[in-house]
């Protein structure tokens, strides 16, 4: 994947880095509640995977935040163009496989990449491929409507944003919102960062009131 090294010596957020990184759990996260109602009836219109419109809009959200595509390398930094994601895949013995996937392409041919990499995923087990520093960690709690969430990491400069979200619910008003969290290492983002997501992933997921 293309990457560009950042900067050190001018890098604004040099001594925040430098701070977060000595920390035990450098770790920051957030749960909000988001409006899926779009997406949801885009789906049941089309026969298609929630599961995947909601990640396909969640990695476009996230390559909108350069911060989101940094990884920690070698006591520095550096900065990915796109970020692909890898997801859980069940399989036949109720274990899962790690499935990975590339966004940046029309919605039917995302769809088409995701059912061949579906199929293709169980080979691969729990390995890690070669470009696993890139990618955006997913997974999904179907069965929860959750508040919060503490996510699994290596420590230290393990720096890969974790996304998961869990089971949707209808308000009173007839729209369905569903928890969507978000776990970062604080040495390269921060609270505005994560907002920014949100307000991405929100646009990303009305999109979806546009197809036909």
């Amino acid at each position: 994947m293309e990457y560009r090294h950042i900067d050190m010596d001018t890098y604004a957020r040099r001594a925040h880095f430098d701070y977060f990184r000595s920390l035990e759990y450098p770790y920051a996260g957030v749960t909000v509640n988001v409006d899926v109602t779009e997406a949801l009836a885009y789906c049941r219109r089309h026969g298609r995977s929630f599961f995947l419109a909601v990640l396909h809009a969640a990695a476009l959200a996230a390559d909108g935040v350069p911060e989101l595509r940094r990884r920690i390398r070698g006591g520095g930094i550096v900065e990915y163009a796109e970020c692909p994601t890898s997801h859980i895949e069940p399989t036949e013995s109720r274990a899962y496989c790690y499935c990975t996937l590339r966004h940046h392409m029309a919605l039917d041919e995302y769809f088409e990449q995701a059912e061949r990499a579906r199929i293709g995923c169980a080979k691969n087990g729990i390995n890690e491929e070669p470009e696993v520093e890139s990618m955006y960690f997913i997974s999904s709690l179907p069965w929860l409507h959750y508040t919060s969430i503490v996510q699994p990491a290596a420590g230290g400069d393990e720096s890969n944003p974790r996304i998961t979200w869990g089971r949707y619910e209808q308000n009173e008003k007839g729209r369905y919102l569903m928890p969507v969290s978000i776990t970062v290492h604080h040495a390269l983002a921060d609270g505005a960062h994560i907002a920014r997501f949100y307000e991405n992933l929100a646009a990303e997921l009305e999109k979806y009131g546009a197809y036909s």
